[in-house]
Order: structure tokens, then C-alpha cells, then sequence
């Protein structure tokens, strides 16, 4: 399945995407389920139920059409965002760097999350050296703690697009990632999330990156140095990972700051996050006033 959170006047609500129309959950499977909240909260329950729901409902009849639709984050909510840094050998090579022995891991603040069609914005007073990261993400659905490598992907609930938006020079100036990561609406994050199943093995997905249409990035999952289920147990071994959570899993070769010329963003700039079977979140850049 593939789901969406959005804004239905002032309600939010959860859907299913059949087609190209985005039909409510709670119009497919009475007495519950309006939100992604209440699907994450019913695990593994609820969305056996949305599914056997969903199967053989008719695709061109009700809903709305998705580009009618305000979308949210598909998790508005995550209890936590997990930001994994230099975990594809290209983007470490490009940077100077030698790979990794062990994941290199940052917060990205929830309140950086941004919906497909929505704007990337920030004051150029602040920062002059935007930057763009596609990335898949991983989002978790059933508690984990101390997990094995091997029942790691047990506990995810599906993936999406993110966009790990980067202010270089924050970065650069506190020689950390939080706040250079971490600035409202610096984490575009959609506009699906599609459920585990469909996927299958979430190291077989080319990552695309284009900034008005230029391809930026081109790269693929098999290139990690950590895979997704190495990345579950790894966190998993320090804190518990609940559902809803979402796990960035970093970046391929090609980001702007490394080009030469750099090739930062600017005001009214496309950009878009593209990967195979999972989706294309696209974004607009604009400057803001302090």
C-alpha cells in the first residue's frame, strides 16, 4: 500500500493512495483509522486490516485526486528523526573522507519536516550555502530494542523520499550537524510512504537527485556502507526505536557543496527526490525574511 497524511480541512487524515486518487482510510475500513496516528498506535493490527480493506477497491471510483489533496508529512508526527551521515563510499570519497567503521549518526528535529509541494525556506542572513541530499527513509513499525541484523527489517513499516536540506556553513561553523540540518522546513519528507511489502529488499533502489531538472545525484542502495537493517540494529543497541520513527540512511556522491564550482540552492530553485518504486517528492526553494 501506499499511504498519505493530509489536510482535509482543518482535519487531518490518513488515505490510501488507489491509482492516482487518495481515498480516506476511514471510508475504506469503517469505525476507525483517520489518522496515521491511529494506524501507528493499532500496529500490526491496523494495517492488515487497511490492506485486506484496500484489495480490489475500485481505482477510479471516489477519493480525490492526489493533486487536489494538501499533503502532509506521511508521518506528520515521528517521535524522533535518525540522520545518518557519509554512509554511501561516493559521497566519502567525494568529500575527502575515508569510510566509516561504524554509523555516523545526528538528530534532525521533527519540527524540520516538510510535505511533497511544500517550500524549503530560510532567511539568507542566516545561511548563504544551501545544499541538497537525496535519501531514502526508513519508517520504524514495531518497537525495537537490542534487535539482530537479521530481524531488523521485521520492524519497518515502509519508506519514503526525504530530502536532508544542509546549511554548509552551519555545519561547517559548529562542526556538527544539528541545527545546519535541522532548520524549519529543511526536511522534506513524502509524499508517500510505501509499506515494506511492496519494496522487498530496500538495497536494490536507484537514488535520484535533480535541481531543475539537472540530475545532481544518481546512485543506489546497494551503495551503502550500512544497510537499512545494519542501521535498525545499530540504533537499536542504544535507544528503542517506536513506531513512527523515521531513519534517514544518507546520501550518494554528487551534493552541490562538492562540486566545483559549488553548486548551492538558490530562490525558486526545483528540487527533487527520486527514488525507484518508492516515489518523487518535489520541493521550492524561497527565501525568507529574518
Amino acid at each position: 500500500m501506499r499511504l498519505v497524511s493530509y489536510r482535509a480541512g482543518d482535519r487531518e487524515r490518513l488515505g490510501v493512495l488507489l491509482g492516482e486518487r487518495v481515498v480516506a482510510a476511514d471510508d475504506l475500513l469503517a469505525g476507525g483509522l483517520a489518522t496515521m496516528d491511529e494506524l501507528l498506535a493499532g500496529l500490526p493490527g491496523s494495517l492488515a486490516r487497511l490492506a485486506s480493506a484496500a484489495t480490489g477497491a475500485d481505482t477510479g471510483a471516489g477519493g480525490l485526486a492526489l493533486d487536489q489533496v494538501e499533503l502532509l508529512p506521511p508521518v506528520p508526527r515521528p517521535g524522533k528523526v535518525v540522520a545518518i551521515g557519509v554512509n554511501y563510499r561516493s559521497h566519502a570519497v567525494e568529500g575527502g573522507r575515508e569510510p566509516p567503521t561504524s554509523p555516523v549518526m545526528f538528530a534532525k528535529f521533527t519540527t524540520a519536516l516538510v510535505a511533497h509541494g511544500g517550500e524549503i525556506r530560510w532567511d539568507p542572513a542566516l545561511t548563504q550555502a544551501v545544499d541538497a541530499e537525496a535519501e531514502l527513509a526508513v519508517v520504524i513499525g514495531r518497537r525495537a530494542r537490542r534487535v539482530s541484523v537479521e530481524q531488523a527489517l521485521d520492524h519497518v513499516l515502509g519508506y519514503s523520499c526525504l530530502n536532508d536540506v544542509s546549511a554548509r556553513d552551519l555545519q561547517y561553523a559548529d562542526r556538527q550537524f544539528v541545527r545546519s540540518k535541522s532548520l524549519d522546513t529543511f526536511g522534506p519528507f513524502g509524499p508517500a510512504l510505501v509499506t515494506a511489502d511492496e519494496i522487498g529488499d530496500p538495497q536494490a533502489l536507484a537514488v535520484r537527485g535533480f535541481v531543475n531538472g539537472e540530475l545532481r545525484q544518481d546512485g543506489s542502495t546497494a551503495e551503502m556502507i550500512f544497510g537499512v537493517a545494519e542501521l535498525i540494529a545499530f540504533c537499536s543497541r542504544s535507544f528503542t526505536l517506536e513506531p513512527g520513527d523515521v531513519i534517514a540512511t544518507g546520501t550518494p556522491a554528487g551534493v552541490g557543496w562538492f562540486r566545483e564550482p559549488k553548486l548551492l540552492l538558490g530562490d525558486g530553485d526545483e528540487v527533487v527526490v527520486e527514488i525507484e518504486r518508492v516515489g518523487r517528492l518535489v520541493n521550492r526553494c524561497r527565501f525568507e525574511a529574518g
